[in-house]
């Protein structure tokens, strides 16, 4: 009984020491802010003269334009505006001979390029990214929606497809919540935090880096640098793509779309208890919107709410448990 007693006055007083050693949200925020415009400055820096590229463009009423763009500098958004007005707001994401390409993803080689808006004939790419882009918006909102001490740790990004009727972000958050249940006025709250971020208009900036620069923007969080190891072994270049807006630093598991400004109506509808996995108590935050120029009218809008209240069921990625002398420490993602 003594021995027992001590053990736990003991684990305790480790629990209370490794807080106190712990990096808060907005020092955690800060450093991988540090570590992403460090390497972005490192990359622009491969480019130290100008050199052009031609771009062919692609598209209805495209046909033989031709851009001398510069290289490693100029991206798909550089493009646009020597276009028209029209092609620089309405552009979403970009196709790259072929492939989906970030707005603001620098051009290095001579190429096709199609910028792609939600009005195409087939907007199935540039939905899917906007879908994505959602959930990289909600994840951001729940970074910061609690109070500094209250941890939170963004769990593995997963791909839902538009058809499941919400996107959405797994998360755990601090120990000291796991009896909360949130309220209407919450969801409320968190749909609050993400228009303010549609307000801002802010940019969604791609960066494609090596596993060890992913691993020290993500140095705070074992539950990020195990899908880091995941993401790079899957992919063909062995190299992982991050995303900045304003001061949020994400793994993304595609291109996302230029900027918040494209969203515009946009709920969080729910926030369900998954119950408890390798990091803690996950649970997992929904949502629902639509884009510009595609408002739903308020009963059509309440149907689809309705429906992304339900949980969404997705795959489950492989998730691999912490050894017991290593638990996971919740930090901000």
């Amino acid at each position: 009984m003594v021995t027992r007693i001590a053990c736990q006055v003991l684990q305790r007083r480790f629990a209370s020491v490794a807080a106190a050693l712990r990096a808060s949200p907005a020092e955690v925020r800060s450093q991988r802010n540090a570590v992403f415009s460090r390497e972005q400055a490192r990359q622009r820096a491969l480019y130290p003269r100008i050199q052009k590229i031609e771009v062919s463009m692609q598209g209805p009423g495209m046909e033989g334009t031709l851009l001398v763009m510069n290289r490693g500098m100029s991206t798909p958004l550089s493009c646009a505006r020597h276009l028209t007005e029209h092609h620089e707001t309405n552009s979403a994401l970009a196709l790259v001979d072929g492939e989906p390409w970030s707005l603001h993803q620098p051009l290095t080689d001579s190429c096709s390029l199609t910028l792609l808006t939600f009005k195409d004939n087939d907007p199935t790419v540039v939905n899917q990214a906007y879908w994505r882009s959602c959930s990289a918006l909600l994840g951001q909102v729940l970074e910061t929606a609690f109070k500094e001490d209250f941890a939170v740790e963004l769990l593995s990004t997963v791909d839902v497809a538009v058809t499941a009727g919400a996107f959405c972000y797994d998360v755990v958050l601090d120990p000291k919540l796991d009896s909360w249940t949130p309220s209407e006025e919450s969801l409320r709250s968190l749909t609050r935090g993400a228009q303010q971020l549609i307000h801002q208009d802010l940019a969604w900036e791609p960066l494609e880096v090596v596993p060890s620069v992913a691993l020290e923007v993500f140095s705070h969080s074992r539950c990020k640098q195990e899908e880091v190891e995941q993401k790079a072994s899957q992919s063909p270049t062995g190299t992982v793509m991050l995303h900045r807006c304003g001061d949020h630093v994400l793994l993304s598991a595609g291109p996302l779309v230029g900027r918040t400004g494209l969203c515009s109506q946009y709920d969080v509808t729910a926030l369900h208890s998954l119950g408890e996995g390798p990091w803690g108590l996950h649970r997992r935050a929904q949502g629902i919107s639509l884009p510009l120029q595609m408002e739903a009218h308020h009963t059509v809008w309440g149907k689809l709410r309705q429906r992304a209240e339900r949980r969404v069921e997705v795959p489950k990625p492989e998730e691999v448990t912490p050894p017991a002398s290593d638990q996971p420490t919740t930090t901000s993602a």
